[in-house]
């Protein structure tokens, strides 16, 4: 069963391709993904690596964490699973939208 890394601490240079190349020294990578801010297109100095086995997994975390990667200190451990996060504000069923108050033009 694959393994889901988390990989803390990236440079902003490092790529997919050069984390996929680093984790497979430790066994098959199955995915490699640097999580990247949607406004800017640029790293957020994460990213998750998928192993292929437990074994595997554990290997890496051995082998990379602590340790130096394109500049950087990396953290490597096992990903937790995604926290639910509350709603963020935006309109819901129901609302009217709007900023309340009254509906008489201000002078």
């Amino acid at each position: 069963m694959a393994k889901k890394l988390y990989i803390g601490g990236l440079s902003y240079g490092t790529t997919e391709n050069t984390l996929r190349d680093t984790f497979s020294q430790a066994g098959a990578v199955e995915s490699a993904v640097v999580i990247v801010d949607k406004m800017s297109g640029r790293s957020k100095g994460f990213g998750f690596v998928e192993m292929s086995t437990e074994e595997e997994a554990q290997k890496a975390i051995e082998m990379f964490n602590g340790q130096e990667l394109d500049g950087r200190t990396v953290t490597v451990n096992e990903a937790r699973p995604q926290e639910a996060r509350p709603q963020r504000g935006g309109f819901d069923r129901g609302s009217r939208g709007g900023f309340g108050g009254s509906r008489r033009p201000r002078y």
